[in-house]
Formats: structure tokens, C-alpha cells, sequence
């Protein structure tokens, strides 16, 4: 069993992730992937992908009905390719370094965000967003920008339940080719399971909120964490 203190601090980081992500489709990785690799670089990623596999669950059985299930099969099968090369990368790579590539996903994530950079839906982008996704999903368990980008200008449920449906196809890829790889580790199998209440817990609450927080908002407050996260995690890498 993970530690009480570890618990704590990081259930309470995939808590407020899982209170985002249930809101507007995505937020658990970037906010509790930086903590979760500051405490313990070696429960990365694992930790973080077991964590969050319940989540687009929930998020699939409440929005399913808008869910692009044609772009998701371009989308997952781009992803396949991609986290094959990054089970090599977790094999290969010191637990710090993954961890400085953590903060670099999202402080990139964060730039293109701030730019709303938009680009077309086809089966080129969402080939290439899968492919990207399923590496940096598998490497830091930082999956869900490239795909987020793609659909940021489609409606609420459609950005939630797309989203959603291809965290869960793509959590559980990334979880079995990490497995056959010997790369997930029963320290993070254990860490992963003993933050999952958190995010049952951080769903409940931000199922509600989503329709009465401004939007606005919660985007630039999740922005202003998770670029302080991100920006600790890799100095505290470079300092090692």
C-alpha cells in the first residue's frame, strides 16, 4: 500500500483533476501527472494511467450518446503505433527524465491551449493526434491535448464524451502494451488503485459543477496550476 502522505497529497491533486476532467473533458493527467511524478518519479506512468481508467468510464456511460464514434476509430488507431514506441521510451528512459518530459507535455500543452490553435477534423489529424496522444499517454500519462485540440470548437458533450471514449480505449492500450513490456510494476498497480476513490469522488462532485461554474473561469484557474506544476517539475529534474 502506498503511503498515507503520498495518498494525501496526490489524491487530493487527482480529486481536483477528476473535478475538471468530469467538467470539460479533460484536466486529470495535467493536474496530478506533475504530482504525482514530484513525489515518486519511479510511479510514473502507471500509477497515473490505473488512476485514470475509471474516470472516461463514467464519463462514456453519462455521454455516450455524443460521442464521434467514426473520428474515435481513426483517433485509437492512430494511437496504437505511438504507444508501442513509448513502452521502449519508459524501458529506456531514468524515471527523472520522464519526469522532466511530464512538465514539458504540459507547459506545451498549456502554450497551445492559450493559442487555441485550431485544426481541421479528417482522418490525417486524427491519425496524427492519436499517434502523438499514444506516445506521450503512454511515456507521462499525458494523452489528452492533441485530440482535445481537435475538438475544442465542438459542443460540450460531444468534447466530454469523444474525449472520454478515447481515454478509455486508449488508458487500457497503453496499461496492456506497458504490461507486456514488464514496464507496470505492482508499486504502481498499488499507488494507481489507492487513488481511484479520489477520482470516483472528484467525478460526483464536478458533475454538478459543470453546470454551474463559469466556464471561463475554471479554464484560466486549471491553466494557472497546471503551468505552476509544470514549471516545479522540471526545475526540481534539472536541480535532480
Amino acid at each position: 500500500m502506498p503511503e498515507l502522505s503520498f495518498l494525501l497529497v496526490a489524491g487530493t491533486a487527482v480529486l481536483l483533476g477528476a473535478v475538471v476532467q468530469s467538467s470539460v473533458g479533460l484536466g486529470l493527467g495535467l493536474v496530478a501527472a506533475p504530482v504525482v511524478a514530484m513525489l515518486d518519479p519511479a510511479l510514473m506512468p502507471g500509477t497515473m494511467l490505473i488512476a485514470t481508467f475509471v474516470l472516461p468510464a463514467f464519463t462514456v456511460a453519462a455521454e455516450w450518446r455524443n460521442v464521434d464514434w467514426r473520428g474515435l476509430g481513426w483517433a485509437v488507431l492512430g494511437r496504437l503505433p505511438g504507444s508501442a514506441g513509448a513502452v521502449w521510451v519508459v524501458a529506456t528512459v531514468p524515471p527523472r527524465a520522464l519526469a522532466a518530459g511530464v512538465g514539458v507535455m504540459v507547459l506545451v500543452a498549456v502554450a497551445l491551449t492559450v493559442r487555441s490553435v485550431r485544426v481541421r477534423i479528417h482522418r490525417g489529424s486524427l491519425l496524427a493526434a492519436g499517434l502523438v496522444s499514444g506516445f506521450t499517454g503512454t511515456a507521462t500519462s499525458i494523452g489528452g491535448p492533441p485530440i482535445a485540440l481537435l475538438y475544442q470548437h465542438e459542443s460540450a458533450g460531444r468534447i466530454r464524451g469523444t474525449l472520454g471514449a478515447f481515454f478509455l480505449a486508449g488508458t487500457l492500450m497503453s496499461l496492456c502494451l506497458l504490461a507486456a513490456g514488464g514496464q507496470l510494476h505492482a508499486s504502481e498497480i498499488s499507488a494507481g488503485l489507492g487513488l481511484i476513490p479520489f477520482v470516483v469522488a472528484g467525478f460526483a462532485a464536478g458533475r454538478p459543477l459543470c453546470r454551474v461554474i463559469d466556464a471561463g473561469l475554471m479554464r484560466a484557474a486549471l491553466l494557472v496550476v497546471v503551468t505552476i506544476s509544470g514549471i516545479v517539475l522540471l526545475v526540481q529534474s534539472a536541480l535532480g
